[in-house]
Parts: structure tokens; C-alpha cells; sequence
């Protein structure tokens, strides 16, 4: 088939919804299909305000009309809300043609982290943003019970995966510090929730790997904590693989592809129960989750190393990507109907 997937989530940007879809397109390349990214690289943008990563497609609707003529796709899929996910989403309406939206981002609590903005606003906006979709996709269980108790329609789920030669418990950095060594692997911003990482009272070292807007005023603030910056690939995994636990302090998180690729090189996670680690990590086996942080550090210590690296064996970006494609919605297929106030 062909597939068009519009995102405004690309390099060079650093993060899950990045990782998940280079890891599909490549996948799905394997599969033998053929696919159009549509992404801000070669358009004019501008930076999100708070999010400066994200570059904000303006005044590029035509061209990508024009690029989807010529594709000619037999699928779409609009992989998020920003313009670029918006041109697309006009596109298919005014052709009457069917697509696919996915929902990465628990953007209603990244929105309150920032400014004083009711939860309910976002969401409304976004359910009006997902109406039209055949299918809207969630990577969990509990995301797509959230987002079907918010009103949306039409939820199923598309499933993450890791790549496990990559990511392995082999060839560890040796920190050479106090142990244990607590790592947490992201964003460093305000909704990732870090300083409740930061401020837990617990023997070892703390390690930052990652970097963001918040990463100048933490490390200045906790200067017995260790900011590594960005490590990709093996680099990565290796420093993942000397730590002792992987710490998830989120709130706010759909899923967390990072606590996969922990687990794949062995470690144990400590995470609040939330979205995201309620439904990634198995209690008592792959990690544990507590309403107080320091209890799920203290129980995560305990576990054995060899769990967590067999459960991330079982996820496969293949499987994930045979999910996808499964969800997704041809031409051939009806195009939702809406009723008034959410047409657009």
C-alpha cells in the first residue's frame, strides 16, 4: 500500500513519538510499503512557544495538497495536532476521503503544567480535532479507557516496541560512583515531573540523561545530580545498562518508550501507577509502582534483572507495526460523518 503519514513530530527532535515513527516507517518499508512522511523539514516554520523543538508549519497547506495529489495514498494517517496534522486533516475532508489519527500526547496536562488553561478546554479541543477520524489510535489500555470516558469515538489500540539488539544489558558504562545508580532517560521539562526524582531521599547517584528547558535551572538546583545531556543508540544503552533502577517520575505520559528500552537493557523500573507505567510495567516484576516514589525505588532495587529483559523480548516493532496497518482506514472505506457544531 501506499501511506501517508502526516506528523509534526521529526527530526530533529528527541522523543517518543519521534522514536515510534521512524521505527514504523522503517517497518513498514520492510513490509513492502511504500510511504510519504509528511514532516516540517524543507517548509517554513516556527517554534512552539514552550516547546521550542517543535517546528510549527505556516502557510504550507497547498504544497502539501499538491504532494498528496501526486502520492496518491491508499491510507492516510494524521499522527498529530499541530498545523501540519491540520492541513492534512482539511485535506481528506474536503476530498471526502478517510483517515486515521493517533493521540501520542497527553497534551490537556502538558498545557495545565504551563499555564492556567482548564483541562476540559483542551480537551474539547481536541475531541473536535480526532471527530472525523475512522479510527483514532492510543498506545495503552488505560489511555484509550481515559479518552473514551472524554467523549471520543472510535478508540483502538496501536502497541510500542523496542529494538532489543540495540538496546541490551551488554557492554555497561561503569559509573564509578556511589551505588545505586538511578537514571531517568528524557525531556527535561516541567510536566516530565523530575524534581520529585531529584528531591527523593536515597543512597547512590541520581543521573539525568537527556536534555530540555529545564535543564540549566535542575542542575544548577541539584548539583550532587549528574546531567549527562542526549545519548543515542548504543551509547545509550550502555549507560542505561550500568545504572541500577530506571526512575519514571511522569504523570503525564500515553506510554513512555523509554521505560521499554530500560527494561531491555535490564533494568527495573520505579514509577507512579499512571498512564503509561500501569500499563508497561508489571508490578512486582518489571518494576514497581507506588504512589510515593521512594517506596517504588525501594522495591524496584529488589527485583531481579532477568524479568524485565524478557518482557521487553516479547515487544517487537514488526508486531507494532502490523498493528498499525491493521488500524488503518482505506480509501475504499467510509469517511466519518459529523453532525453539526464538529464539522470544520
Amino acid at each position: 500500500m501506499r501511506i501517508a503519514i502526516a506528523t509534526d513530530a521529526w527530526e530533529p527532535q528527541v522523543n517518543g513519538v519521534v522514536t515510534t515513527l521512524k521505527q514504523t516507517r522503517d517497518e513498514l518499508v520492510r513490509q513492502g510499503h511504500e510511504v510519504l512522511m509528511i514532516t516540517p523539514q524543507g517548509r517554513r516554520t516556527i517554534p512552539c512557544p514552550t516547546y521550542p523543538e517543535i517546528r510549527l508549519m505556516l502557510f504550507g497547506g497547498r504544497k502539501i495538497a499538491r504532494e498528496l495529489d501526486q502520492f496518491r495514498p491508499d491510507c492516510v494517517h494524521v499522527a498529530t495536532e499541530g498545523t501540519i496534522g491540520l492541513s492534512v486533516r482539511r485535506y481528506c475532508k474536503k476530498r471526502k476521503l478517510p483517515f486515521t489519527t493517533a493521540y501520542h500526547t497527553q497534551f490537556p496536562e502538558y498545557v495545565r503544567a504551563r499555564f492556567p488553561i482548564s483541562v476540559s478546554w483542551t480537551v474539547a479541543l481536541l475531541r473536535w480535532f480526532h471527530k472525523p477520524a475512522v479510527r483514532t489510535m492510543v498506545p495503552t489500555k488505560s489511555i484509550k479507557e481515559l479518552l473514551e470516558h472524554r467523549g471520543f469515538q472510535d478508540v483502538v489500540i496501536w502497541s510500542r516496541g523496542v529494538l532489543t539488539d540495540v538496546f541490551s544489558p551488554s557492554d555497561p558504562v561503569d559509573y564509578d560512583l556511589p551505588r545505586p545508580i538511578w537514571v531517568y532517560v528524557g525531556r527535561v521539562a516541567v510536566e516530565k515531573n523530575i524534581e520529585e526524582f531529584l528531591d527523593l531521599d536515597v543512597e547512590g547517584t541520581k543521573i539525568i540523561i537527556g536534555d530540555g528547558p529545564d535543564r540549566e535551572r535542575l542542575s544548577a538546583a541539584y548539583p550532587a545530580c549528574r546531567f549527562l545531556g542526549y545519548k543515542f543508540g548504543r551509547e545509550l544503552a550502555q549507560h542505561q545498562a550500568g545504572a541500577d533502577v530506571f526512575v519514571f517520575p511522569s504523570k503525564t505520559d500515553t506510554f513512555g518508550i523509554v521505560m521499554l528500552e530500560a527494561m531491555a537493557c535490564g533494568l527495573p523500573v520505579a514509577a507512579f501507577p499512571v498512564t503509561g507505567p500501569v500499563d508497561v510495567v508489571r508490578h512486582g516484576a518489571t518494576g514497581f509502582l507506588d504512589d510515593d516514589l521512594r517506596s517504588a525505588c525501594r522495591g524496584a532495587i529488589k527485583l531481579n534483572s532477568g524479568a524485565p529483559r524478557r518482557y521487553a523480548e516479547s515487544r517487537s516493532w514488526q508486531r507494532s507495526t502490523e498493528q498499525f496497518v491493521s488500524h488503518l482506514a482505506p480509501r475504499n472505506e467510509q469517511p466519518c460523518k459529523l453532525p453539526g457544531p464538529y464539522q470544520s
